[in-house]
């Protein structure tokens, strides 16, 4: 059996648990509960026949570059940077720290999560455009409908096989 290390980093609030429950455990909570340094969560999934198994290091929100623990990176063979679709300043955050994981995990498959897809957005869909046109891939979801958190986890996933 294949494992691979996968970390989710992003901003303060902006769904990262919810979205790990969500793949993991096919659940949505409507409670906020803050995670502390990170949680680590598995699940295996069958790939093209193999099973993988992805160990999802779900890292604590923070607000400041400062704080945020990209130690936990070390050893990560993929990962998510997440972003509140209703927030804006978390997509330059998430921009931010997808560089500096750059930096710490090396040139490891990754996604920039914008996340809430079922509420009004500050994010605009040019903006995101953007993006994806400058080479980054976004992937649009709401952990509280499923929307688009299976295809996030299977791209991510396909990305490493191939790594």
């Amino acid at each position: 059996m294949i494992s691979k290390k996968i970390c989710m980093i992003g901003a303060f609030s902006v769904g990262k648990s919810a979205l790990v429950a969500r793949f993991v455990h096919s659940i949505f909570s409507d409670q906020y509960l803050s995670t502390v340094g990170v949680k680590i969560s598995k699940k295996v999934i069958d790939l093209n026949g193999a099973d993988l198994t992805m160990v999802l290091w779900d890292m604590e929100g923070k607000d400041d570059f400062a704080d945020v623990h990209m130690s936990y990176l070390r050893g990560a063979m993929g990962f998510f940077t997440v972003a509140d679709g209703t927030r804006r300043e978390t997509l330059t955050m998430a921009l931010r720290l997808r560089e500096l994981a750059l930096e710490t995990a090396g040139d490891v498959p990754h996604i920039i999560i914008v996340n809430k897809a079922d509420l009004d957005w500050e994010i605009s869909d040019a903006q995101l455009a953007d993006l994806e046109a400058s080479g980054i891939r976004i992937i649009r979801t709401s952990a509280k409908t499923g929307l688009g958190v299976e295809e996030a986890f299977t791209t991510l996933a396909e990305a490493m096989m191939k790594n």
